[in-house]
């Protein structure tokens, strides 16, 4: 696929994600945008290294500490 094309592309869909309220356009276009976009620019790749990153720590339950006293059982 040509680089300019690549770029419209990722451009394109970066710009659809912002309005991700929408129905149909939703945020997960912007990883999808740097995705495309991160074969050609290193500031895309760390945003879209990143993106995926704090996606998978939101999806993650957040593990709790369990009390001292259930500990001891």
């Amino acid at each position: 696929m040509p680089s300019l094309l690549r770029m419209m592309l990722g451009l394109l869909l970066l710009c659809a994600g912002v309005l991700g309220a929408l129905p149909v356009l939703g945020f997960w276009m912007l990883p999808l945008g740097l995705l495309v976009l991160s074969l050609d620019f290193r500031w895309a790749r760390r945003g879209y290294l990143s993106s995926i990153i704090w996606f998978r720590r939101m999806r993650k339950p957040a593990r709790r500490a369990k009390p001292a006293d259930e500990q001891a059982r």
